[in-house]
Order: structure tokens, then sequence, then C-alpha cells
């Protein structure tokens, strides 16, 4: 009897054993279908670029950008055919683009962006900066940051 209770026991704690290693499976492939499945709806949301409509004096019309397709431009009489036919236009790329296993723009948007910019100056501009905060009394991040945003 006592046998049979070690086994029964062993028999439990190696299904036990299994059910957790399936478990803990499971919700890994469920992460990592997850992850692909986000990343594929980000890409395929053309709505999510960057997109812009100017003047083209040359055409004599409005035209449609995109930066992240910098190829791909949509001419119309009114800004806002312009906005919606560049939309189109690159919704119809990202789709040849998915059927033919091209690697897609991901969007501007969507960049990692960090609270910091390193740029290397001379000495002597380095020093006029330097003069220019003391005479405004800020200090260099906020006066670069002045000059940076203009």
């Amino acid at each position: 009897m006592v046998v049979k209770s070690t086994q029964n026991r062993q028999k439990e704690n190696e299904r036990n054993i299994i059910g957790i290693a399936l478990a803990l499976f499971s919700a890994q492939v469920k992460q990592v279908l997850k992850a692909k499945n986000w990343r594929k709806t980000m890409i395929q949301d053309h709505s999510r670029y960057t997109y812009h409509v100017t003047w083209s004096e040359e055409d004599g019309e409005y035209v449609g950008l995109c930066t992240e397709f910098p190829s791909l431009s949509w001419l119309d009489d009114t800004p806002e055919t312009a906005f919606s036919g560049i939309r189109q236009v690159v919704e119809d790329a990202i789709a040849d683009m998915q059927k033919n296993h091209e690697s897609i723009p991901e969007p501007i948007a969507l960049g990692p962006y960090g609270d910091q910019i390193m740029v290397p100056v001379s000495p002597e501009i380095h020093r006029n900066l330097v003069i220019q905060t003391i005479k405004l009394g800020v200090s260099l991040n906020k006066l670069a940051m002045a000059k940076l945003s203009q």
C-alpha cells in the first residue's frame, strides 16, 4: 500500500510537471504570436505613416507625400484629395510589398526616441554658446533646446 501510494504521487508529480511545462510553453507561444500579430497589424496600418501635402508650382496641383515612402506621391486639385490619394497609394504599396514578401518600412512614429542627442561642436562654437548662456542667464541645455526648436 505504501509502494502504491508512492507510485501514485510520482505519477501525479509527473502530470503536474508536464502540465506546468505545457502551460509555460503555451504562454510563450501566445506571446510570440501576439507580438508578431501586433507588428503585422502596426505595419499594415497605413494611417501610422507620416504624410504631408504641399503645393507644387511645377505641376499646378497639390502633391501628397509620405516620408517613409519617398518614391510615392499623389497629385490632385485640393489638399484633401491629395491627402486621401497618397494614403491610398501607400496602402496599395504595402499590400503589394506584403504579397511579394518585401520589407515594409516602419512608421517613423513608432521609432525609438531618446531624450538626449550628442552634437560635436568646435571649441569656438562651444565658447560662443557659453557666452550666450551667461548673457541670457540660462543653462547650455536650455539654450540648445531653444535653438533646436526654432
